[in-house]
């Protein structure tokens, strides 16, 4: 592999994240924003970590209001396990002691590494005994008559994340490449003697990063319009600000409550290509303030710029009466993406159901999304997708499949999975019923 050694620091490094690789690693070493500083460590002894593998966010930055931050390198491990049928003792006992190497290697921070492993409908096929009935962890499908997605099924789902990318690249090489070291701990197991990688996806996500991304040695990528208009602040390619505190489910919502596998959750990733020429070139401000949030918010100018004015609470459960989407949709022929789905996204007490922590790519030059969201059920996942569809607003001419129908003209799936994320007591090869 060869990087461009004249890119910026903050590009090589994306650069050297997207790569992967042991080389990738070697190079980066040297042009990290932080080389040199130290990584802090992880525990002594992992079994002082708590027990929800999905717990990142008082582990990771907040901004001024309380959002979460999410670390801004990121890296998807789809792995498959070697041979057909259950696993072996064996098998188990290597990824326990692969990741009780992690855990003692990096601190669980945003300074050092958060991560967690979760496993697919399809791995726990490999068993004759069923999962419990209290787990909702059905094969993925299609959740619109409008995709047509390729689905992840395969055993695992490896997700690594830091704010710096030369520790996910370091991690990804002692659990896979032949690195003897993470962090100064000695590598003995590695998950790469058990599982296999089958896809690998990069993603990172903060201020600033999707503008200096938007395209590859002056040229857009594929998916962003010749105009580079992607705002220099805004954390994501469509130019918002997302992932409110308000708007988001906790994590003691989403933890499974009772059963063997209390403390874990659910998780679905989806894998979205965007392509935003539209998007920017044919509408102004308000129209795209209208199309992600609601057309109220731009009558009553509620966003500012990328939206970060709106502090913690984008505002939206203020606009999700029947009465008023339809009466928005009368005056200003749209409807917010939004608002939309919030209405399938709050219980009966008005809390939030999904917890959403979606990043960007430009995997293959091509601006995309990958969107993981936790849930105790895959099915509240589905309900609120099936609301985000607005296949039930569509009886006005003005909205369509995909036209005037929040983002959906601007988004396309490519792949769909689900996962359970076990409590990490069960975080190694896990049987459907462990004790």
């Amino acid at each position: 592999m060869e990087l461009d050694e004249s890119l910026p620091r903050r590009e090589f490094m994306k650069a050297a994240v997207a790569a992967g690789g042991a080389s990738a690693l070697s190079a980066c070493l040297g042009r990290a924003p932080r080389a040199g500083d130290p990584v802090p460590e992880g525990v002594s002894d992992p079994s002082e970590l708590p027990q929800r593998q999905h717990a990142w966010n008082d582990r990771v930055r907040a901004d001024a209001d309380g959002n979460v931050q999410l670390p801004r390198h990121q890296t998807f491990l789809y792995l498959t396990l070697d041979g057909s049928g259950p696993p072996g003792e064996d098998a188990r006992e290597t990824v326990a002691a692969a990741l009780r190497t992690l855990d003692r290697a990096y601190e669980r921070s945003n300074e050092g590494l958060v991560y967690s492993i979760a496993y697919s409908p399809s791995y726990f096929d490999r068993f004759d005994a069923d999962l419990p009935d209290s787990i909702d962890l059905p094969e993925p499908r299609r959740l619109s008559g409008f995709e047509n997605p390729t689905f992840d099924t395969q055993d695992a789902l490896l997700h690594l994340a830091s704010d710096r990318g030369d520790v996910v690249l370091e991690a990804e090489e002692a659990m896979f490449g032949d690195r003897s070291e993470a962090n100064g701990i000695a590598v003995r197991d590695r998950l790469g003697d058990a599982l296999t990688v089958d896809d690998r996806r990069t993603a990172f996500i903060g201020p600033g990063m999707p503008a200096e991304r938007q395209s590859q040695g002056g040229e857009p990528i594929s998916g962003i319009p010749d105009s580079l208009p992607v705002p220099g602040g805004s954390p994501l390619f469509m130019g918002f600000e997302a992932g409110f505190a308000g708007n988001q489910a906790t994590e003691d919502y989403v933890t499974i409550r009772e059963g063997p596998f209390a403390d874990g959750t659910t998780k679905h990733v989806a894998n979205l290509r965007q392509r935003l020429g539209d998007w920017y070139d044919e509408q102004s401000f308000e129209e795209r303030v209208m199309e992600m949030f609601s057309p109220s918010h731009a009558e009553q100018g509620l966003v500012e710029g990328v939206g970060a004015n709106l502090g913690a609470d984008s505002g939206v459960d203020e606009f999700l009466d029947p009465e008023t989407i339809r009466q928005s949709i009368a005056e200003h022929g749209r409807v917010g993406h939004a608002q939309k789905a919030a209405r399938a996204n709050r219980d009966e007490a008005g809390n939030v159901r999904i917890l959403r922590r979606h990043v960007e790519s430009t995997d293959d030059d091509v601006a995309s999304l990958h969107f993981p969201s936790l849930q105790r059920r895959i099915s509240t996942f589905e309900e609120v997708r099936e609301a985000m569809n607005g296949d039930d607003l569509t009886d006005n001419p003005a909205i369509r499949q995909r036209v005037n129908n929040g983002i959906l003209e601007y988004i396309f799936v490519q792949h769909r999975g689900n996962f359970l994320v076990p409590p990490r007591r069960h975080r190694a090869l896990p049987t459907p019923r462990p004790a």
